[in-house]
């Protein structure tokens, strides 16, 4: 009798304190991870997210994650019978920046190139990098190129491109280092579909080239308050960025939606303490100062985080102009009717938190009323005479006392403790040191996705391309150019550069309060996460597989 041989999890990388990436041979093993994991979730686990050749888990605990390691390395893998997909079919116009160069590494030529791309049947292997941004897999390896050395930081949506073995179309404008060789029109993701990603794994897909000039469909507006709003806030001004946030939406990784969510955590679950509201109730975040709002009612606010001056403004006689007074940071107040605050540069830090008593009325996506401005899902960012409403998430009929605030960063150096990467042997001892041992400059090119630092490159002592993978906030990715970015909430949930190093959760916070200019330090602690000696599971783990 012929005996079968069982496939396993090849070995399992920490990748921060709170997951850990499966390694497997090949992507039937992945989806069959994936599929097993989604079916029966293992005790702690938070989310699953497939890539090319990894499975990456997240768990609500250290502790958890290192079960979850464990119980990964036993687990007997066997690999459904994949049906083939419906069939999607994509007009492109092929005029990609990148075009030329792709015919010169394949040896194909850009009449080549367009040949082969629109000539084989794609599949749709997973999703990840952003919603809507499936990874297809093609029929053969003609198209195997590389990604850019230096990756773009605005990729126009529609970009249809190719890196490594897969193709893909970003389905909104994002960073990225793929070659680009076209763009389409398609609608690659539409929350107001039934199925909201055009092309989800399993489907098929083929491109059709096209001459005329596709021009993408606008989306949909954000959900305004009607004009009627009899509590809530005007704004004034919103400042050099404004934005609905709450704890973020989690879960939605399989669909390529990040978590998004307040960047400080703990400075917008402090403000929705102050004035009694659950923890994750929406508030607006506001980066650098300048967010000027009206009162419509009476309204009990609080703004934590980055400190700086409030500046309440009460509307009087036309001769005498408005009476202006000071509110504490950190501390619940009132704004009247008609009274307007303003929000002035922080002292010290880089984001603030405005809670409004009821929290901020917006409608939900995906369980969550974040912003992501990587996806473009959730509230717009605000804008001058928009109207916030009010809601009802005060879980208090009483306000909080004023609270303390921690220091926050300042143009120093702030230092944050990092664990080694899952990508870490890419780099040698003198890398490793050279990474800790220098001050990293934030740019001006940083944002919610992520942080982008200057300083003395990183040298790799692995070349070669990394296949797409799994990573989490926190992860510090380093493209061939050598200039590490720190992943932020609303970063790209795979990617193909190695990683690092990853911040510790219980700093992301920190992280977020640096300023524009301001320098990093990394050091250096303990894992919480060993892949190498994991914790055996418990015997009810034990009995649930």
């Amino acid at each position: 009798m012929e005996t079968l041989a069982v496939q396993k999890v090849r070995s399992v990388r920490a990748v921060g304190t709170r997951a850990v990436l499966a390694e497997l041979s090949g992507t039937q093993d992945v989806l069959a991870l994936q599929g097993l994991l989604l079916e029966k979730p293992l005790p702690g686990q938070l989310d699953v997210l497939a890539a090319a050749e990894t499975v990456l888990v997240t768990a609500d605990s250290p502790v958890a994650a290192r079960r979850i390691a464990a119980r990964l390395l036993q687990l007997d893998l066997t690999a459904p019978k994949q049906p083939d997909g419906e069939l999607v079919l994509i007009d492109t116009v092929y005029d990609g920046e990148d075009l030329a160069e792709v015919g010169e590494l394949t040896g194909l030529g850009a009449d080549g190139v367009i040949a082969a791309h629109t000539g084989q049947i794609w599949t749709v292997a997973f999703a990840g990098f952003a919603p809507g941004f499936g990874y297809l897999m093609g029929e053969n390896q003609v198209l195997e190129v590389p990604r850019r050395s230096s990756p773009r930081t605005a990729v126009p949506a529609g970009s249809v491109a190719l890196a490594g073995n897969y193709s893909a179309v970003y389905p909104r404008r994002s960073p990225g280092g793929w070659q680009l060789i076209g763009r389409t029109g398609a609608k690659m993701w539409d929350l107001d579909r039934e199925q909201p990603a055009l092309a989800a794994p399993g489907h098929q897909v083929q491109f059709r080239a096209v001459r005329e000039i596709v021009t993408l469909a606008p989306e949909h507006p954000a959900r305004v308050p009607a004009p009627g709003l009899t509590s809530g806030l005007r704004v004034v001004s919103p400042g050099l960025q404004s934005l609905i946030q709450d704890l973020g939406r989690h879960g939605h990784s399989g669909l390529g939606v990040s978590s998004a969510g307040a960047l400080d955590r703990a400075s917008l679950r402090r403000a929705n303490r102050l004035v009694g509201n659950t923890p994750s109730a929406a508030a607006v975040e506001t980066v650098a100062g300048g967010l000027a709002v009206q009162a419509i009612g009476d309204q009990v606010l609080a703004v934590a985080g980055a400190p700086a001056e409030l500046t309440i403004g009460t509307p009087s006689g036309e001769d005498s102009g408005p009476f202006l007074r000071t509110v504490p940071m950190a501390t619940p107040f009132a704004l009247l009717d008609g009274e307007t605050l303003t929000i002035g540069a922080p002292e010290r830090g880089f984001r603030s938190y405005l809670a409004i008593r009821g929290g901020v009325d917006a409608a939900p996506v995906l369980g969550s009323r974040s912003t992501d401005t990587m996806s473009g899902i959730g509230p717009a960012p605000l804008a001058a005479g928009q109207l916030v409403a009010a809601g009802g998430e005060a879980e208090s009929g009483v306000v909080g006392h004023p609270e303390l605030q921690p220091d926050f960063p300042c143009t120093g150096v702030t230092v944050l403790d990092v664990v080694p990467g899952p990508r870490a042997d890419w780099f040698d001892a003198a890398a490793l040191a050279s990474f800790s041992g220098q001050d990293w400059e934030v740019t001006p090119q940083s944002n919610r996705v992520g942080m982008r630092l200057r300083g003395n490159p990183l040298q790799r002592s692995r070349q070669g391309e990394l296949a797409s993978e799994g990573t989490v906030a926190g992860a510090l990715q380093v493209p061939p150019e050598g200039l590490p970015v720190l992943f932020m909430a609303d970063h790209p949930i795979t990617g193909g550069y190695p990683v690092i190093a990853v911040v510790v959760d219980s700093q992301l916070d920190l992280a977020a309060q640096v300023p524009i200019g301001g320098r990093i330090r990394f050091r250096w602690v303990d894992s919480a996460v060993e892949a190498a000696t994991p914790e055996p599971p418990t015997p009810e783990e034990e009995a649930s597989y």
